[in-house]
Order: C-alpha cells, then structure tokens, then sequence
C-alpha cells in the first residue's frame, strides 16, 4: 500500500471524489482541487441511473452504499416513448423494477464530499498548467500560486481537461446533436398534467428528425432537452439565451405541429435555457503512458449521453485505479496497469455510444429508439 504518495486528483466531480474517497478508506491521503468556489456554486446536473456493476459498486468500495440507498430513487425507472401527437409506443409497466435506481448528481456529490476530510476539497482552484520537476515529479499552477511537488496527478476534470494535454493531442470533436436544456419546477402541484405525462421517470418524444426528452429529478423537478442535430453554432444563432421568454417562444416554435401537451413542456419551463453541445472524444482513444500521470471519467473517454454509461464508467475507473494504487506496491506499475485494463474496457461501451448517437435523429431514429426499449424489456412493450 503506497501511503507515502503525494496525490492531487484535478476535479471535484463524482470520478474524482470517489477515488479521494476509496483512498482515504485505505489510508491515502490525495488532494481534490476544484476551480468552482464552493459546493453549491452551480447545480450539477440532472439525475442519473447507477447501474449495479459500476457506480454502485464503486460506491460499495467507498464504503458509502447506506448512504446511496438513502438517495437513490428506485420508483423513477419508468419509461416512456411518444411519437408527436403523444401516443404512447412504449411504456414500463413497473416504474420501481430493475437495479438502476435513479439519483441526483447534486444529491450523489454531497454524498461523496460529506465522506471526506474537510481539508481534501481545495475549491476555487482553477488550474493553468501542469508542470514537470527535474525529479520526476509535477507542480500545479493555478490562479492563485503553485502547489506541489505531487507523484502522481489525476485528470479527472471532464470534457476540457487541462491535464489530458500532457498525455494526449486529441480534444472532444462536435458529434452533430445540440441538446436544448430546460427545467420545470414544482411539477407535482404548478403542473400536474405535466407531470402525468412524464410519468416516474423518463419521456421521451421523437419525430420529424428532432426529439424532447424530459425526466424527472427529486424534489418535484423535471429537467428536459429538445434535442436537434444541427450545424455548431446554431442553437447561438438562432436563440438569445439572455431572453428567457423569447427563447421558450422559438424553441417550442421549432416542434410546430405536435401535440399541445407535448409542448407544454417547453412553455412551462423556467428561465434557465442553456444549449449543451455534445461532443466526443474518439472511440479508442489512448496515449502513452506518462510516469506521475494518468487520466479517469470524461477526461480520458469522453462519450455521448446515449450509453447511458458516463457516470458509471467513470466512477468504475476511480474504483480501479484506487484498487491498483492499494494492491500494488510499485505504484508507476500499477497506474499503467491501471491505464491498460482502463482503455480496454472502455472500448465497447464507448463503440456503443457513438453507434447510439449516430442513429439519433436519422430518417429511422424512432425505430432505433424502440427497439432499444424493446429489447431491454419486451415483454413490456406497449
């Protein structure tokens, strides 16, 4: 066990917190730099389904399953497929089934924050560069001054990594898909009917080459997404983000012809209308291996929402590379053992995204989207 190491994981996410996590349980000590100010700067995004092999198993290794079962959400599995004049094609017929419960991300990183040392968290540490010592060793500059020698530094700061750089050329390149992010609070009593039609769990409509997806969140929140595969800059061109009010009025415009309650979604939701776009990073992306250096999460194979797979994966590669870092005393060896099994295992799933995101919105998307549904539980197929 290498309890001697000098550790810095760059990202305050769930990738780099469970790694923080499952090495304090054993005794080494890491420290998490994260450039938001504090833990309640900005939500963190919608709720997530922890699949049991991956993210809920990395949390059994933290230690932290008790606290998961107190915020996972078993009841909002549901599923539900309309095409645009809202008749149902598919629908769950028990919202509760399965072993993916779903959890908020805001809910799963206050779980993973309160499980440690108050002094792991370094916040508002945005990071400028990675600096290599003659020793072999890596110092930190951020906006704030410098901090290190460290051994071993953790990418685990998503899309953009500033770590990934010095071990790989490749950046995220734009996969088509623009994602229209908007949310409706207190949906239970301000909008039953919306939330009858979302259901306990997830909605999905698609048609016409376009698609909106809306899924519950916990306390009474729905968080959705017209989604439209469209040039780059196009959702900046065509809205103005800092007029809420007009920007609902020309996206619900972009779905002229479905159904009200199907629009219904857009104009009830709240001023936060922001546009995600989805970019990758190549499948079977791979760098040399750097001594002190490695990469976990978005920062080493960031893929499309469609595998349902990021946060899990992710969460998976902290559990490992903990896992390695405790079982083997050469802890060079075990990182590049670690980077091994790491990139052959993300193949697959990463093949898996980009195939998913490649149909979306093609002449045939919807049947795509219903065999899928289909083929994980036929037998419910409406």
């Amino acid at each position: 066990m290498n309890t001697s190491l000098n550790i810095a994981i760059v990202g305050g996410g769930p990738a780099g917190l469970t790694l923080a996590r499952i090495l304090h349980v054993h005794g080494i000590a890491a420290t998490v730099f994260e450039r938001e100010a504090h833990a309640a700067e900005r939500p963190q995004g919608g709720t997530l389904d922890l699949h049991a092999d991956s993210g809920q198993l990395a949390l059994r290794q933290a230690g932290l399953e008790a606290e998961f079962l107190r915020i996972a959400r078993y009841d909002d599995q549901g599923n539900r497929l309309l095409d645009k004049q809202a008749q149902v094609l598919f629908e769950d017929a028990d919202t509760s089934a399965g072993d993916r419960p779903e959890v908020d991300r805001t809910a799963l990183r206050q779980v993973l924050l309160d499980a440690l040392p108050a002094d792991c968290v370094r916040w508002n540490s945005n990071l400028r560069e990675v600096q290599a010592r003659e020793d072999g060793r890596w110092d930190l500059a951020f906006d704030g001054g410098t901090q290190g020698p460290f051994d071993l530094v953790v990418g685990a700061d998503g899309a953009w990594s500033r770590v990934r750089p010095l071990l790989s050329s490749y950046t995220p390149q734009y996969s088509g898909l623009t994602f229209i992010e908007f949310g409706i609070d207190d949906v239970d009593d301000a909008h039953p009917h919306i939330s009858a039609l979302v259901g306990r769990g997830k909605l999905e409509v698609e048609s016409d080459s376009k698609s909106i997806i809306a899924q519950r969140n916990g306390n009474a929140h729905v968080r959705g997404y017209a989604i439209f595969r469209v040039p780059r800059d196009w959702a900046t061109r065509t809205f103005d983000f800092s007029k809420p009010a007009e920007a609902r009025t020309l996206l619900a415009a972009q779905f002229d012809g479905w159904h009200p309650d199907i629009l219904a979604l857009i104009h009830s939701s709240n001023d936060q209308i922001i546009p995600r776009l989805i970019c990758a990073l190549p499948v079977g992306h791979h760098w040399a291996h750097r001594p002190g250096l490695t990469l976990i999460g978005d920062a080493a194979h960031l893929m499309s929402p469609y595998s349902g797979e990021g946060v899990n994966v992710a969460m998976l590669d902290a559990a490992e590379l903990a896992r390695h870092l405790i079982e083997n005393r050469d802890w060079p060896q075990a990182v590049a053992s670690f980077e091994r099994d790491m990139l052959q295992r993300v193949t697959e799933v990463a093949e898996h995204s980009a195939e998913a995101a490649a149909v979306q919105l093609s002449h045939d998307g919807l049947a795509h989207t219903l065999e899928h549904l289909r083929s994980h539980r036929p037998e419910q197929a409406v």
